[in-house]
């Protein structure tokens, strides 16, 4: 009898992750029906065992550093459980790398938001292998800086080939790209980098220097800033060199990270590292500016997805558990607290689609042109904010089963805190609106607009509230957080509104807009049908 198991959920896989989002399907109703097909198909697969199977190994069998061979020549190789292989094999196949710079008819116009929904997806399943397929599409956009090179290295990109082999760049089917910026004295401050770049007089600089992080060490050139005597200047530094030696890597160690553990990340050392300049010469940080907004929006529908995921587990798990003579989701308190976490993940999803649909139309749009530029750090900020915490909640509606490392939970929760720090934490990003608000205030006029559009009669006076917070922030530097999150929940109301999500933007209007203030979940009153949001939200599987 001990062996026999009863009240405990089945598995949740079987699914199908693209038609259990009533919400994705509707931020999608005007793609193609090709990309939609595919998204059906992709969701099918992010529920299947076997990709599950996939996520949990590359994540317990982590990546490993072999610095020499056993006659002890340098061998700087990483090497990778098959799994991610298989992993990184899917995205790269599916255009996760590459969609956005190709031009295909079925995505024309709305490529941003069509990769958003793939990306979701797929960091429903697994997101630590979703590193080097972010920043290798990111690093297209600063490479765009330097025509040639961009010319050389995109077709190479693009092939959607993963080719996992030690070859040099002109010999491999397709490539990733990685980037190396960040330094021991100076993290964010990368003005404060000490690697140097001297010429070599052949248009080429040899690089010297240490870095602190570089993710991905195993991809085929990265993006890495080094002082030129010009200033800080960006460049192009391949891994392996055409004649297939080394190019002065040296890998000191793999970083022992919290979670984000089936992608390495390492540290350092370039001696005499060839590299091509990217960009003009002194004018490093605004090479990569367009770089670092692309991935900020990828960290924002990551953190969404991870939340989302983490949910779907909480309340799967409460629909087949019983308690006190009844299932847990019939519990009152127990509906509001999973209704109050599926408002914050329907906010944080609605939003971060809003930030790539305005990607996607910037061109031909002055407001959304106006939404890019002064949301982006708005958008990073409050989605990857709030990820710890609610994957958090999750767990605990799952108890001691979902503290454990076998549960999928456990991986979301260590998972979540990466993106709020990747490419600019908390304050980064709020002295970036603050930056914006100094240099462009007309950018927010636009934004306030929108807002205010959308939201409608039920949003009264939330655009007040903004303005009087932009006067505050204008002086007081310290209130730049004050100012960030009201942006980010005014504007993620303002979009909930928008889609037509009825009582569930209701909900959230009142309670995030105009409610109390509000340190943990399950804080909605009895005038909010919060079984409703639920199984609106996260629909019972039939």
């Amino acid at each position: 009898m001990t062996d026999d198991v009863i009240n405990q959920p089945p598995p949740l896989t079987g699914g199908n992750a693209w038609r259990g989002d009533p919400l994705l399907i509707q931020l999608a109703e005007r793609f193609s029906d090709p990309v939609r097909k595919d998204l059906d198909g992709l969701g099918r697969f992010v529920m299947t065992q076997e990709a599950q199977e996939l996520a949990r190994l590359a994540n317990t069998d982590t990546p490993k550093l072999r610095t020499h061979d056993r006659q002890g020549r340098r061998l700087d190789l990483v090497e990778y459980h098959p799994a991610y292989h298989a992993l990184m094999r899917r995205s790269v196949a599916g255009g996760l790398h590459s969609s956005v710079w190709e031009n295909g008819d079925a995505e024309i116009g709305r490529r941003h938001q069509v990769r958003a929904a793939r990306f979701y997806l797929t960091a429903e399943l697994e997101t630590g292998h979703l590193c080097p397929i972010t920043m290798t599409s990111a690093s297209l956009a600063a490479l765009m800086a330097s025509p040639k090179l961009f010319r050389e290295w995109a077709p190479r990109v693009t092939t959607r080939k993963y080719d996992q082999t030690q070859k040099p760049p002109v010999q491999k089917t397709g490539l990733t790209l990685g980037m190396g910026m960040t330094e021991k004295q100076g993290g964010t401050d990368v003005r404060a980098n000490t690697t140097r770049a001297e010429r070599t007089g052949s248009g080429f600089y040899r690089l010297t220097g240490h870095k602190w992080f570089m993710s991905a060490p195993m991809s085929d050139a990265f993006l890495v800033l080094g002082q030129a005597p010009e200033g800080l200047s960006c460049f192009l530094v391949p891994r392996i060199l055409g004649d297939g030696s080394g190019n002065g890597f040296r890998f000191q160690r793999l970083k022992d990270k919290l979670g984000n553990r089936s992608n390495a990340s390492s540290e350092v050392e370039f001696v005499n590292a060839i590299g091509e300049m990217v960009g003009d010469p002194g004018a490093g940080v605004k090479t990569i500016m367009d770089m670092v907004t692309l991935t900020r929006l990828d960290c924002a529908v990551a953190s969404s997805a991870l939340m989302r995921a983490g949910l779907a587990e909480a309340v799967h798990h409460t629909r087949h558990r019983q308690v006190f003579g009844s299932n847990l989701i019939d519990q009152p308190l127990m509906q509001r607290v999973l209704a109050d976490m599926a408002l914050d993940v329907a906010a944080a999803t609605a939003l971060s689609f809003r930030l790539a649909r305005s990607f996607d139309e910037a061109a031909s749009d002055r407001g959304e042109a106006a939404f890019a530029r002064a949301m982006t750090p708005v958008v990073k900020y409050w989605v990857c904010k709030i990820a710890p915490q609610l994957l958090y909640e999750a767990m605990e509606c799952l108890g001691g089963n979902g503290y454990v490392e076998e549960a999928p939970l456990a991986r979301y929760y260590r998972e979540a805190p990466v993106n709020a720090i990747w490419e600019g934490s908390g304050n980064v990003m709020a002295l970036d609106v603050l930056r914006v608000l100094g240099r462009a205030p007309g950018l927010f006029d636009e934004v306030l607009a929108g807002i205010d559009r959308d939201l409608g009669a039920g949003g009264r006076g939330t655009i007040g509230v903004l303005k009087a917070a932009m006067q505050v922030a204008a002086t007081d530097q310290g209130s730049a957080r004050l100012l960030t999150e009201q942006l980010a929940l005014s504007a993620a109301a303002a979009e909930l509104r928008r889609l037509g999500a009825g009582r569930i933007a209701d909900a959230f209007v009142e309670t995030r807009l105009g409610g109390q203030w509000r340190t943990t979940y399950g804080m909605l009153d009895s005038r909010h049908d919060a079984r409703m949001i639920v199984d609106t939200l996260y629909p019972p599987v039939t």
